[in-house]
């Protein structure tokens, strides 16, 4: 079947490239959290990363997924399609379903042994900013191919949206991931509703039931809905990356790409030691 994109394709992809721009500008100019390693260093090693990764994205991941809604559509498949719902309450309905099954995957990716292998390049980041945004290894972007497309048949999307949903989506964890300091009483009204750099931030934590939470990536609500929300971690406080993967030699290219193939450490530092803090009450206050 031929796969033709409307021309939404072509206006979103320079958007989220804007909105990339602006956000490298305005991070550099507003930081949240102190670096730790050179910028110019993580940007080399988090670029090439997203140089093997970013064209799976684009010519596998996106095509696969606008295919299987337009497969979908041709059969008349999908639980939004039984339905009878009217148009307007598709694409809403749609938007909100895709953006829940996302939610399940980044779960799931945490959950299972296999994919957190993958997906461990990705949290190893000593730092975060815009480019840990597309720091992903290729074998996460090939693996979200069937569960994504599934999914989208599935749901019934319809094809349009699935194109709209992932330039929103994109530019969500591109602004989440970023090292942005939005003014404390704008982002905690925020939070609310969409996941923020500081909500984030708490997700990339070296403590384990930190980064067990927050799976979110638009909408906030999924978390609060399965209680996995935590905002009570000030950003000062927060200690980015995996525990065992703490050595910035670790961070070449070729030891990122080798990292799956790898056997795993376990969730400790490398004296042994399970980072950990109290807890604070309550987990859902957003702490500056």
């Amino acid at each position: 079947m031929k796969i033709i994109f409307p021309k939404f394709d072509n206006i979103g992809m320079p958007l989220l490239g804007m909105a990339a721009a602006a956000l490298f500008v305005l991070e550099a100019k507003r930081q949240l959290r102190r670096r730790t390693r050179p910028k110019m260093e993580r940007l080399l090693e988090n670029g090439s990363v997203a140089a093997a990764a970013l064209p799976a994205l684009r010519l596998l991941l996106v095509p696969g997924m606008y295919a299987a809604a337009q497969r979908a559509q041709a059969y008349n498949f999908g639980l939004l399609r039984w339905l009878g719902l009217p148009k307007w309450v598709r694409y809403a309905a749609g938007f909100l379903l895709l953006d829940y099954t996302n939610y399940l995957w980044h779960v799931l990716l945490h959950k299972s042994d296999l994919l957190w292998r993958f997906h461990n390049v990705h949290h190893s980041d000593l730092d975060l900013d815009l480019s840990t945004a597309w720091r992903f290894h290729i074998g996460e972007n090939i693996a979200s191919v069937p569960y994504r497309a599934t999914a989208i048949a599935l749901i019934g999307v319809p094809a349009p949206l699935v194109l709209f949903y992932e330039v929103i989506f994109e530019g969500a964890a591109a602004f989440h991931h970023s090292n942005l300091r939005l003014p404390y009483r704008a982002e905690r009204q925020l939070c609310k509703f969409i996941v923020t750099p500081r909500m984030h931030g708490i997700h990339h934590s070296i403590v384990a039931r930190e980064t067990n939470s927050n799976f979110s990536v638009i909408f906030s609500c999924w978390d609060r809905l399965h209680r996995s929300l935590r905002l009570n971690v000030p950003q000062d406080e927060i200690t980015i990356g995996v525990p065992a993967y703490r050595d910035p030699q670790e961070q070449s290219p070729k030891r990122l790409f080798m990292l799956p193939f790898e056997r795993q450490r376990p969730w400790q530092l490398p004296d042994g030691t399970v980072p950990d803090r109290e807890e604070r009450q309550p987990r859902q206050v957003l702490l500056p």
